[in-house]
């Protein structure tokens, strides 16, 4: 039996603003709703790979993901040796995303230089390959993705992993990432989503989510490569923009949406849910998954 991540899953940063007695709940209940995988990320939070584990030991069946492990914070040996002691650990239930992250973030708070990421990815790979683990080992082998928009990572993706991670992506590129990849290699999209039929609330939770992506060049870059431009861009996001990258409506709607996603070629599609109201910031958007799980046909 090999990893299981289903149809459908969830990417959330709120498990990292709950206390992890009460993250462990969460997961739990996210499992018994139906939802395949949990996606979670690494920017100014938990550790990952920390919290992987601790979600993992509050679950019996749920993949926990990484969305994504920044290949800047740890060397290529200890990301190999979590990696492994993870899969030994929870077999099959471990996924490790991997990613090159952004220039702001690696030169602006690790003070590295941010220079020819895809090369760094590759030395990266190698070096997690070549790591040696004199641990005990499982028979499952471990299982990365690759944090991947554009051609040539899309390409490494599909030859030194099991597939590609896209974020902050529309359904155009969805079909673009398959066709790149081949029919073989797994596919998990992000896509985020607003459980509001008011455009005006719908867009502006769209667009609180979108404004630190849009500083973001390699966001900017891939979407420019599909059409959009600085008139997009401007002004936290044309119409156009916002209605591409984030799903809102009912929760028909939202599983419209899942099924293009699905249909372009997505194996896996983790729904981001977005609040619609600042306060909504530190909570999870508990009932939101509750609410969308039967409309997904999860439970």
């Amino acid at each position: 039996m090999g990893m299981d991540l289903g149809p459908v899953g969830l990417w959330t940063f709120h498990l990292d603003l709950q206390p992890v007695p009460r993250a462990q709940e969460l997961v739990a209940e996210l499992e018994a709703l139906g939802y395949g995988a949990i996606w979670i990320p690494e920017a100014m939070g938990r550790d990952p790979l920390v919290h992987a584990a601790l979600l993992l030991e509050g679950s019996q069946r749920i993949v926990v993901a990484t969305g994504i492990a920044n290949i800047w914070n740890r060397t290529a040996m200890a990301m190999s040796a979590a990696h492994r002691t993870l899969t030994s650990t929870f077999p099959e239930r471990f996924l490790l995303g991997l990613g090159v992250s952004h220039g702001p973030m690696v030169e602006g708070f690790l003070g590295e230089r941010y220079e020819r990421p895809l090369t760094k990815m590759q030395g990266y790979l190698d070096a997690m390959d070549a790591a040696p683990f004199m641990a005990d080992a499982s028979k499952a082998e471990p299982k990365r993705v690759l944090a991947a928009l554009g051609p040539k990572m899309l390409r490494l993706a599909a030859e030194r992993a099991a597939g590609a991670h896209p974020y902050f992506v529309p359904v155009d590129h969805t079909a673009i990432a398959r066709e790149t990849l081949g029919a073989g290699p797994l596919l998990c999209v992000e896509q985020a989503a607003v459980l509001s039929t008011e455009p005006d609330v719908a867009r502006a939770a769209a667009r609180a989510h979108m404004a630190i992506y849009l500083t973001l060049p390699n966001y900017t870059n891939n979407l420019r490569r599909l059409g959009f431009g600085d008139e997009d861009f401007a002004n936290g996001g044309s119409d156009r923009l916002v209605d591409a990258l984030v799903a809102w409506g009912d929760v028909d709607a939202i599983a419209a949406r899942v099924r293009a996603q699905q249909q372009a070629g997505a194996d896996h599609v983790c729904i981001q849910v977005l609040g619609t109201a600042p306060d909504q910031v530190r909570q999870a958007p508990l009932e939101e998954w509750r609410t969308l799980a039967p409309a997904l046909g999860l439970s």
